[in-house]
């Protein structure tokens, strides 16, 4: 039986292991913390009652979600950000009195030290992933930020992404932190043994050879970052950040196949806008290549979309709708309900965007182009949708102006330097202000434009052909490991009084 620490133990550990995990994550991104990190709040969650590990949960949870998105306050306040975060500690609360009920229920049904070291570490691993896949989808879609595959991006497993996916990834991670963490506990194995298995362990984990990802020829892109007044509140006239773009693309610019925008960075739809229409055919004259570009649009009904299009030489040629709107950011669900509760600053948030239904892979340049709209990156099912799609290159169209001087900017693209590889395709991050980098398969920064500056990077960046273990089944094995962890808990579980 793993015993439970005294509350003495417990509770200092969990606040070392939610900063520690605050600390892999940008900035610093000590990638490297989040292995101690997990055993911290292994060692605090292990064997405790269910309320006493809700506690520790809930404390580890605030530890690390507080200062992990301090961005989210940076213009609304310190509710909004107050309120994700204790949403998620309270998550990460629920998801540590499975882990301390696995480490009571299971280590009785699997006696054996090889059950302990090997088996009970596999649950725990499934738990914690299933926690992960929880937080990410509920409630509004749920927020997918803070996994521990995500702070792997500069680390050694980086490229087991392609193969499982940034769920699969941390589930290798808290996998193989929680072997040790057995090793260093159960009784009968000698010490030159316990650290002969775990360097095996990680050893075996680092010998899987990175993905070979193919490709086949290059576009060259030019990303333009205009740095105009793109925040929420910047106060700006329209078409300053239009003329910003326009100002920041080079258009004398040789053989380029490909010009990109950020995330409404054309401001308002150009087909109902002469002026803004004129400024794109400008652009797309001047350099001879269609431009990629985001909006907001409206149907004819009044709906809202946040749209990235394509505008050719004739105009319009394809376009898609953001589908998955950002609660709270680009629309308010059960807005009646949070308008009581805090009416200034729902009052503040003024447009509803509505999902869209169109593919967010497009046609252009004589290549099929995934596109991600902001958030879009984090989440798992876009992403799979984009290389199921036949992406040959991601771009990635975001605006950080919001998050000025905040980590915000830099989580995203190592959030978006996982999708590079987790799909094996080039992606393009095009930030309104930063941070702007080409990636190429294997997660390599090719190209990069400093942030909060006005330029424009050109890039021959290669064309992704093969096809991820991770885009074909990450989905099924985020869900087989989740469900397993859940049913295994459940299955060891002492149902009658007594035996609890």
């Amino acid at each position: 039986m793993f015993a439970a620490l005294p509350l003495g133990q417990a509770l200092p550990l969990s606040v070392i292991g939610g900063l520690l995990f605050a600390l892999s994550f940008p900035s610093p991104g000590w990638w490297f913390l989040a292995y101690p990190a997990v055993a911290c709040l292994l060692l605090a969650a292990m064997g405790q009652r269910a309320r006493r590990a809700a506690w520790l949960g809930l404390l580890a949870g605030a530890t690390f979600w507080l200062p992990a998105i301090s961005w989210a306050g940076r213009y609304l306040g310190p509710v909004p950000w107050f309120a994700l975060a204790l949403l998620e500690a309270a998550l990460f609360a629920v998801g540590t009195v499975a882990i301390a009920l696995a480490y009571r229920w299971v280590a009785r049904v699997v006696p054996s030290t090889a059950g302990r070291v090997w088996g009970l570490p596999a649950v725990v691993a499934a738990l914690w992933t299933g926690r992960e896949w929880f937080s990410g989808s509920w409630p509004y879609g749920g927020f997918a930020w803070g996994r521990v595959g995500l702070s792997q991006s500069q680390g050694p497993f980086t490229h087991l992404a392609a193969y499982v996916g940034v769920f699969g990834l941390s589930f290798v991670v808290v996998y193989c932190v929680a072997v040790v963490v057995s090793l260093g506990l159960v009784g009968g194995v000698r010490l030159p043994m316990r650290i002969a298995t775990a360097g095996l362990l990680v050893s075996a984990v680092l010998a899987v050879p990175a993905w070979p990802t193919a490709v086949q020829g290059t576009v060259r892109v030019e990303s333009v970052q205009g740095n105009g007044p793109a925040g929420y509140f910047d106060r700006a006239q329209p078409g300053d950040v239009l003329r910003s773009q326009v100002a920041a693309t080079d258009v004398d610019a040789r053989g380029v196949d490909l010009v990109v925008w950020p995330e409404a960075a054309a401001e308002y739809d150009p087909r109902r806008e002469p002026v803004i229409a004129g400024a794109l055919d400008a652009v797309v004259q001047s350099v001879g290549a269609p431009l990629v570009a985001g909006a907001v649009t409206q149907t004819s009904s009044g709906v809202l979309h946040n749209t990235s299009f394509v505008w050719g030489a004739d105009g319009w040629q394809a376009s898609y709708d953001k589908k998955r709107p950002v609660p709270f950011g680009e629309y308010v669900p059960d807005r009646w309900f949070y308008s009581k509760l805090a009416p200034s600053l729902i009052g503040l948030l003024q447009r509803d965007y509505t999902p869209g239904t169109k593919p967010n892979v497009l046609p252009v340049a004589g290549i099929r182009a995934g596109v991600m709209i902001c958030f879009d990156v984090v989440d798992d099912g876009l992403t799979a949708d984009l290389a199921r799609g036949g992406a040959q290159v991601i771009l990635a169209q975001t605006n950080n102006a919001d998050f000025d001087g905040t980590d915000e900017n830099l989580q995203q693209l190592e959030i978006a330097r996982m999708r590079a590889v987790e799909t094996g395709r080039s992606l393009v991050n095009i930030s309104t202000v930063g941070a702007s980098q080409v990636i190429d398969p294997d997660g390599h920064t090719i190209d990069r434009v400093p942030a909060y500056t006005a330029t424009s990077m050109v890039t021959d960046v290669p064309l992704g052909t093969s096809t991820t273990p991770a885009t074909v089944a990450s989905g099924d094995v985020t869900l087989v490991l989740s469900l397993g962890g859940l049913l295994v808990l459940l299955a060891c579980a002492p149902w009658r009084r007594g035996h609890r």
